[in-house]
This record gives structure tokens, C-alpha cells and sequence, in this order.
């Protein structure tokens, strides 16, 4: 994904809280990809109950920005999302950040909590991660 103009703060480089758009923004986009489904229109809403961030570099607009995701944990009404954002160099892409994004799943109307949507559990289970060994 491309930075934006407006995403550079004072300091010349992208505001911390616009990482968090990049994580919500790769999120939704590979839930729609992944499920072939407009999730705005399930009757199940995945709300944003927690979200982190670790900075570990340095991007400003024009970098070009790649976001790897996994689901690091997938319950039976939440999701646990592990993402990184690299920049794209002409070498090697440079960490830049990564974090975790947690949906809890909600009914669209109660907004109480409900199982995870079954198109939505199937594509999070081919991207759970695998277990480290102890």
C-alpha cells in the first residue's frame, strides 16, 4: 500500500496513529479478498477491541509499504490478527512496524457478542499461525 501525503506529520515522517489505519486497512482488505464476501454486509460486525504497535523504523511519503498478516489466535466471537508493515526498498524490504489487531465479532443490531461469521472463520483458519516449538 502507498503512503499518503497527508500521513507525514511535522517530523517529516508517517504519525504513529496512521499505522493503526495500515493494520485496519490490510485487515478488512484481505477479509474481503480472502472471503470473496463485502463483510459491511454480514449481519456480524468485526469491531476493533484491541490493537498494538512496536516501531522498529521510519517510513514518510512516498514509501511503498507491504503488510504481512496472520491470525495469531482465532476464538470462537474474536480474531487475533499479527501483522508487520515493511517499506519496500530496492534491495531488501525494511521492518517498519509490527503489532496485533483483535475483531471481536457482534451482532449488527444487540452488538453483543456472537460467533464468528463460518465464511469468515474458514479464510482466518488458512493463516493461523503455527505454533512455535517449546
Amino acid at each position: 500500500m502507498p503512503t499518503r501525503w497527508a500521513d507525514n506529520d511535522h517530523y517529516g515522517h508517517v504519525n504513529n496513529v496512521t499505522y493503526y489505519s495500515y493494520f485496519d486497512t490490510a485487515v478488512n482488505a484481505w477479509l474481503m479478498a480472502a472471503t470473496g464476501t463485502d463483510i459491511r454486509e454480514l449481519p456480524e460486525l468485526g469491531v476493533v477491541a484491541q490493537t498494538s504497535c512496536r516501531f522498529h523504523g521510519s517510513v514518510s511519503f512516498p514509501d511503498m509499504l507491504r503488510v504481512g498478516i496472520r491470525v495469531a489466535r482465532l476464538g470462537n466471537s474474536s480474531i487475533t490478527y499479527d501483522l508487520a508493515i515493511f517499506r519496500e526498498t530496492d534491495t531488501e524490504p525494511e521492518l517498519a512496524a509490527t503489532g496485533s489487531f483483535t475483531h471481536v465479532y457482534v451482532n449488527e443490531e444487540t452488538r453483543r457478542p456472537v460467533p464468528i461469521p463460518e465464511v469468515v472463520r474458514a479464510a482466518a483458519a488458512t493463516i493461523v499461525a503455527a505454533e512455535l516449538p517449546a
